[in-house]
């Protein structure tokens, strides 16, 4: 029989479980049990369903824990800030982007809810092309030198740069270390296939 342990106050026990239950679906997917999840963390199944009513409410706990919270209140500001290059905001943007997202548990999860046909992924999807993606595509059609890419362009970027943290913590295959280079490198690359040619 798992013992609670010792008393924590509310917050601090939701917080530890949510924890637990992050590192727990990214290890085994989100077909994991929350009777083996608390038996991990070390307290009752029922201590658990007295935080979080349902597995449901704990799964959509995880997801914004993991992806909702990481996508910055500023970025949006900053893609906007015509005061500065384009080249610039984009690099900067997906620097931080994939110092958000590039974790184990962000891309375990990720996969593990896209192979059960969970619909988190497509909220976060969604989420990321109409406010983030859309933005940028729209920055850079303003911006002169560049034709107006579609929305298939933008996400074959995004996707070229989010597959080095697959490569990294699902394939565990080779990565730099600092990736800020790499990153640099694609978008200069999808700046320039996008140029517009120049007159004469």
């Amino acid at each position: 029989m798992v013992r609670p342990g010792r008393r924590l106050e509310p917050q601090a026990r939701r917080d530890q479980i949510l924890a637990g239950a992050v590192a727990y679906f990214a290890e085994v997917g989100l077909g994991g049990t929350t009777r083996d999840l608390a038996q991990r963390i070390g307290i009752t199944q029922a201590l658990l369903y007295r935080y979080f009513a349902s597995k449901a409410e704990l799964v959509e706990a995880v997801f914004e824990r993991v992806f909702l919270d990481r996508l910055s209140p500023h970025w949006n500001a900053e893609i906007a800030d015509r005061s500065r290059p384009l080249e610039e905001r984009l690099r900067h943007f997906y620097r931080q982007y994939a110092a958000a997202i590039f974790t184990y548990e962000w891309m375990r999860i990720f996969m593990w809810a896209g192979l059960a046909g969970e619909a988190l992924n497509q909220r976060y999807l969604s989420r990321v092309g109409d406010s983030l993606l859309a933005q940028l595509r729209d920055e850079i059609a303003a911006a002169g030198p560049y034709g107006a890419p579609d929305m298939e362009a933008m996400w074959a970027l995004h996707g070229s740069i989010v597959y080095l943290g697959i490569r990294r913590f699902i394939y565990q295959l080779p990565t730099p270390d600092d990736v800020s280079p790499v990153i640099d490198e694609s978008v200069d690359r999808f700046l320039a296939g996008i140029r517009r040619p120049q007159a004469g």
